[in-house]
């Protein structure tokens, strides 16, 4: 490793930076197909965050594992399709999550906590604030929350997709300063460790690297989630300048280790400084109810000088909103730049872009603001 390599991990690793992490287990190491549950995993975990705990750092743990458990207790041998019954899967499989973790922890003396989310329950600004005010709530209170997706009444059109993205809207709602992502790998490979035996630990990476996302593979049978979506949680959880690490989770040294300063697994940096706290929930939000296409001159606008959005640079409107709806802004690629709370409804929109703020009382018959989207309720991404 380069001298100056080095010297950036050793100063990311310096221990006592922060005090509030987010761990996320998945399923990969929490179950099996044959025998469900693994209780000696959920040993581990306690063990590892009960240390760390001892030591001043408040824990989130966020657990994937409901619907991996419930399709073992209910002798299915495959993950089914069908969301009522992957839904039913997580209603069983639910109660023997909770069960293993409250033992595991109350033989420690921690008490812990259910949380339960859906991502309509983090695009609500008001559920968004009580969803933060109750995790901070029970960390002073010295209870260790345990966050899942609501898989039982979650739909298609509102699922997280994956725990590691909400392990990340997680850390970004708590403002954690680390976020640790347990996996079945020791970290980030340049190649498949399975296949290339001279494959090489990445130990230090900068979040938001979209390079990186060529090394990640897919998920696995029994979760959603994989290499890939941990380092695109790396690249949101750095919103709220957390730093993640992707560590293997069949180690019970990895949360002291990281405590301590020392290198272990995977550590993804934030490339720019955290957001304010209303630029992060929007930035969070999981869906957005509409399009607007932006010429070129406008997305560089955006970018480098983060100004209001004027309709002269919108080329075009996809989908039906409302004022106040969010949109997302995007280039002519129909990649995302940006979000944010549009000031006009779809027809008033369709109606401006194009034209430039003097002309919009012309084209309206009346103004209401001067720009489609205000910077201050927009972020850049």
């Amino acid at each position: 490793m380069a001298q100056g390599k080095s010297q950036r991990l050793e100063e990311s690793l310096r221990p006592g930076r922060g005090r509030r992490w987010v761990v996320k287990v998945g399923s990969a190491l929490l179950t099996s197909p044959r025998d469900g549950l693994n209780h000696a995993t959920v040993e581990r975990l306690a063990k590892m965050i009960t240390e760390v705990r001892e030591r001043g750092i408040e824990v989130v743990l966020v657990s994937s594992g409901a619907i991996a458990e419930g399709i073992q207790r209910l002798g299915w041998t495959e993950r089914p399709r069908e969301i009522y019954k992957l839904q039913a899967a997580a209603a069983v499989g639910q109660m023997g999550l909770v069960q293993a973790y409250e033992t595991v922890f109350m033989a420690r003396n921690v008490r812990t906590a259910l949380v339960l989310l859906t991502s309509d329950d983090l695009g609500h600004r008001r559920r968004y604030l009580n969803a933060r005010s109750t995790l901070s709530s029970l960390l002073q209170l010295g209870v260790v929350p345990i966050v899942n997706e609501n898989d039982t009444v979650v739909t298609e059109e509102i699922q997280f997709g994956d725990n590691d993205t909400l392990a990340a809207l997680v850390a970004n709602l708590v403002e954690a300063e680390y976020m640790v992502l347990f996996t079945d790998q020791a970290g980030l490979f340049d190649r498949n460790p399975t296949q290339h035996a001279d494959a090489r630990l990445i130990e230090l990476a900068a979040a938001g690297d979209r390079s990186l996302e060529s090394f990640a593979g897919p998920g696995g049978a029994l979760g959603r989630g994989g290499m890939l979506t941990k380092v695109r949680a790396a690249e949101k959880a750095a919103r709220s300048g957390t730093r993640t690490l992707i560590a293997s989770g069949e180690r019970d040294d990895v949360l002291r280790r990281l405590l301590d300063g020392e290198t272990v697994g995977t550590l993804f940096e934030p490339a720019a400084g955290r957001m304010a706290a209303r630029k992060l929930w929007l930035a969070g939000r999981m869906r957005v109810d509409g399009r607007l296409f932006l010429d070129d001159g406008a997305v560089k606008v955006l970018r480098r000088s983060g100004r209001s959005l004027l309709p002269v640079g919108v080329t075009g409107v996809e989908g039906t909103f409302e004022r106040g709806a969010l949109v997302a802004c995007c280039d002519t690629a129909g990649n995302e730049v940006a979000r944010g709370l549009i000031n006009y409804d779809s027809a008033e929109a369709s109606k401006i872009a194009g034209h430039p703020t003097e002309r919009i009382e012309a084209v309206l018959g009346y103004i209401d603001e001067p720009e489609l989207i205000h910077r201050d309720n927009m972020v850049v991404l």
